[in-house]
């Protein structure tokens, strides 16, 4: 499977815009690639914005609401899955999502982030979610994870005991967790033996300063492509072979449970 990371600097533009941007950046890839990207993975809140305040009221959607139709519409006219994060709203709750849409448009899934992250103006907006995410999509198995939710061992781990072999994650994570990004990230696929595609902002919105540092990360810990600072789509051929010799080189999922 061929999958991407778009890191977007998308500050101050409107839904339709940034959705436009995406297309712009998919297209300039793929154009002369006969549309080979089978998923695109986006940063958390990507359609709304992240650190925008009450607009994550004023620009919050049903799941399929009018930015899941322009989304969709993307995935059939390009031929890939999207998964991006967007500020849900459901009878009285708002939640930080992700939608994961496949790619003859379809909504497969929609994960709400489970756990706001601690310090941040999350609390104030958001509505925990309940529950975990897994889809089968291109062959794979697929956790959705969202920013904070990556950085516990226990959610990685959930993830691949119930056969995960890819986790995605949505992000948006600043430049003074840097740690995150370099350290536990690649260490949640090593220890997991699993592919992990961590997909974080670029640039500045509203003085919240992003990290960018998105990266695709292999079932051994190697980092196959990372973004850098700059707004940039990445892209990795990951495979199913990969994760079955990280797991017998180093049988973690076997061996934990005597502990």
């Amino acid at each position: 499977m061929h999958i991407a990371i778009f890191q977007s600097a998308c500050s101050g533009l409107s839904s339709a815009e940034k959705i436009e941007r995406l297309d712009h950046y998919i297209y300039e890839y793929s154009g002369d690639k006969h549309f080979d990207l089978d998923l695109v993975v986006c940063p958390e809140l990507f359609v709304t914005g992240y650190n925008v305040g009450d607009e994550l009221i004023e620009k919050a959607e049903p799941a399929r609401g009018a930015s899941f139709s322009a989304m969709s519409k993307l995935c059939q006219k390009l031929n890939t899955a999207l998964v991006y994060g967007y500020s849900e709203v459901y009878e009285d709750h708002l939640f930080n999502s992700a939608a994961f849409i496949n790619n003859e448009g379809d909504l497969i899934a929609n994960h709400r982030k489970q756990l706001n992250s601690p310090g941040s103006f999350e609390e104030k907006y958001f509505t925990p979610g309940s529950s975990s995410t897994m889809v089968e999509y291109g062959g794979f198995k697929i956790s959705v994870l969202i920013c904070y939710e990556i950085e516990f061992p226990e959610s990685s781990r959930k993830a691949a005991l119930s056969g995960a072999q890819l986790i995605v994650v949505p992000t948006a994570l600043v430049s003074k967790w840097d740690v995150v990004a370099s350290k536990i990230v690649p260490t949640r696929a090593f220890e997991n033996g699993l592919w992990l595609a961590y997909a974080n902002h670029a640039g500045e919105e509203n003085g919240l300063d992003y990290l960018g540092g998105s990266k695709i990360v292999g079932p051994d810990g190697a980092i196959i492509a990372d973004a850098g600072k700059e707004e940039k789509l990445i892209t990795a051929s990951i495979n199913t072979d990969e994760i079955a010799q990280a797991r017998n080189r180093l049988p973690y999922l076997r061996d934990f449970s005597k502990f």
